[in-house]
């Protein structure tokens, strides 16, 4: 039987058995891919409230991780860590008696208050002694706050428009309150400010560009401060700086982390049995090449409502119905996305019979 005469077995086709084998394909497990992140949860939140920074994607090998205020993973920034063996967590200098660290790696945030904004690192040791960073930002959402605060001495911040971008797409990273005694800014492809990661200077005094190492031909700057990057690549993810001087020679810092998403590929879904009988049960899974994705159920080209028969996994790219009823026929499909694309599979249909 030859390549163009692959033929359909229970819901999906042989070279997608293959793919599932060599695990390009995945549901319900992290994909081989992924790498660690952080969830804001909840995402927006008022003064007061209580926030987890929860991490996903830890690696299996875990030996060690580590919680810090700021980009930087120094000592002094350290709130808490925990230790796989023997089972311990220690609170760090930058601990302020609001945190509490679980054994899954995310942390806790008891009454979050306005000088809780800004960047966390979370720092993971593997047990073959490998690193691994992640970033968060928290920021509190003045509009569900109760009280108002003076925005007149506002420190510089950035915001990614959009937040998420696609590779091959362009970035802006909009700046706001930039010193009106602005004297030169800089930008960093980095938390640290040295040569090698610098991406561009401008004097506002002379009004001059000088391009720095990190300039990849593909970065615009404005006189505003803001960088625009284009034909944006996933090399190109990560955090920024931007540092600002003034003419009293005062050094400001803010930051802001790109976040560069690939396009999902076409998911595809595989069927326990293309034919049951009615009570009995069935099992449909949506397999996905992708990572950090969401996952929707079709029926018969409408959104599926959930039955009380109907049970979906954690990650929603598993559904099972049982007791399976004649209703229950049909065309199944699964829709996967990320913040910046979605797929859709190819039907495949489930008969049911009566017994």
């Amino acid at each position: 039987m030859g390549l163009s005469s692959v033929l359909l077995y229970k819901g999906y086709t042989l070279w997608q058995g293959l793919l599932l084998t060599g695990s390009l394909f995945t549901c319900g497990r992290p994909h081989p891919s992924a790498l660690p992140t952080i969830e804001l949860v909840p995402p927006n939140f008022p003064e007061g409230e209580n926030v987890l920074l929860l991490a996903h994607n830890l690696p299996t090998n875990l030996k060690a991780l580590f919680w810090y205020k700021g980009v930087t993973a120094l000592r002094k920034f350290e709130i808490a860590r925990h230790i796989r063996a023997p089972d311990l967590s220690v609170q760090g200098p930058a601990h302020s008696g609001r945190e509490a660290l679980f054994r899954n790696g995310s942390l806790m945030f008891y009454n979050v208050l306005w000088k809780d904004n800004g960047f966390y690192t979370l720092r993971i040791l593997t047990t073959d002694l490998k690193t691994e960073i992640a970033h968060v930002q928290l920021q509190i959402d003045t509009t569900l706050s109760t009280c108002c605060r003076d925005l007149t001495s506002a420190q510089v911040t950035i915001e990614s428009k959009p937040r998420y971008v696609a590779e091959g797409g362009s970035v802006l990273l909009l700046v706001h309150n930039l010193p009106e005694d602005l004297q030169a800014f800089f930008w960093y492809k980095s938390v640290y400010r040295t040569d090698i990661f610098k991406i561009v200077e401008y004097s506002s005094a002379i009004k001059s560009t000088i391009w720095g190492l990190a300039h990849s031909q593909r970065e615009l700057v404005y006189t505003n401060g803001s960088l625009l990057l284009q034909n944006v690549t996933n090399e190109d993810a990560g955090l920024y700086m931007l540092e600002t001087l003034n003419r009293d020679s005062k050094i400001e810092k803010a930051f802001v982390q790109l976040h560069v998403k690939k396009p999902v590929t076409q998911p595809f879904v595989r069927l326990s049995d293309t034919t049951v009988t009615v009570q009995s049960s069935v099992v449909l899974t949506c397999f996905s090449a992708d990572p950090g994705i969401s996952t929707h159920w079709i029926l018969n080209k409408k959104s599926l409502q959930l039955t009380e028969r109907m049970k979906l996994s954690k990650t929603k790219c598993q559904l099972t119905i049982d007791p399976v009823r004649r209703e229950d026929a049909g065309e199944y499909k699964c829709e996967v996305s990320n913040p910046v694309s979605s797929k859709m599979s190819l039907p495949v249909r489930l008969t049911v019979r009566k017994k």
